[in-house]
């Protein structure tokens, strides 16, 4: 396997069971804990839990994150030349939300960092790669007032050992005053995966070598990680909600 991630945290721990089942229209009573049910809140409360608003499973940044600190909503270009990066474009949609108490807030000033490879399985400023000093496909955005943040990027392309991916990281401070991080990955569903490998540019490399089912990062939580792209032009676009819980240290420890 390549030497790039391992999961680290909860995939789904008893606050986030209760905000399933309260979004499916269940109730679940743990000892210790009020039980949560999904409801419609009235005007001026804060949004109860709905599915939209659950905690993901974390995972290991990996070797290839470069604290950039590049503002900047469309990370296809190279900075230096503004040249884009060849693939298929791809619009996604940020939610992040603050979940206390089985409530959901909408998460303001949070800072989404993205990085992934290209259509060739190439990361950007990696000296072993030959790619030091450029910093396509990188860049971070702060969520608004509504706890969106948006991006344009491409469909990814793949390397030895892992399935196709995108990286995340969110960084926020926590219920205790201190830093706090959320880094997981994103993927995608074998079939859309495979289809667009079909198309150019990715055809030139092949298919993946390695799929979801095999690869040890994804099966460790990465189904809660899906992205579900649809058709948008000549393109996509993919909305994903993240739900933190900003009192959990184990989480929010710097990586």
């Amino acid at each position: 396997m390549h030497d790039d991630d391992e999961p680290v945290g909860r995939v789904l721990g008893r606050r986030q069971a209760l905000i399933l089942l309260g979004a499916a229209g269940a109730t679940l009573t743990v000892a210790g804990s009020a039980t949560a049910s999904a409801t419609t809140p009235s005007a001026g409360t804060p949004e109860v839990c709905t599915l939209d608003c659950v905690v993901k499973p974390e995972q290991m940044e990996g070797p290839y994150f470069v604290d950039e600190r590049l503002n900047r909503s469309d990370i296809r270009s190279e900075p230096s030349t503004g040249q884009l990066v060849a693939g298929t474009a791809l619009a996604i949609n940020f939610t992040v939300q603050q979940i206390r108490q089985q409530v959901c807030t909408p998460l303001p000033g949070a800072m989404v960092d993205l990085w992934q490879c290209d259509a060739f399985g190439l990361y950007s400023d990696i000296p072993s790669q030959g790619s030091r000093g450029r910093r396509f496909l990188r860049g971070y955005q702060n969520t608004d007032q509504s706890g969106a943040a948006k991006f344009t990027t491409i469909l990814p392309g793949w390397y030895t050992g892992r399935t196709l991916h995108i990286h995340l990281k969110i960084r926020t401070v926590g219920t205790n005053g201190r830093p706090y991080e959320f880094t997981s990955q994103l993927y995608f569903t074998p079939e859309f995966g495979a289809a667009y490998l079909r198309t150019e540019p990715y055809r030139r490399k092949g298919p993946a070598d390695t799929t979801n089912s095999r690869d040890s990062i994804y099966r460790s939580g990465g189904a809660q990680m899906l992205l579900r792209p649809q058709q948008a032009g000549s393109g996509y676009t993919a909305d994903f909600a993240i739900g933190l819980d900003l009192s959990n240290t184990q989480v929010g420890r710097p990586d």
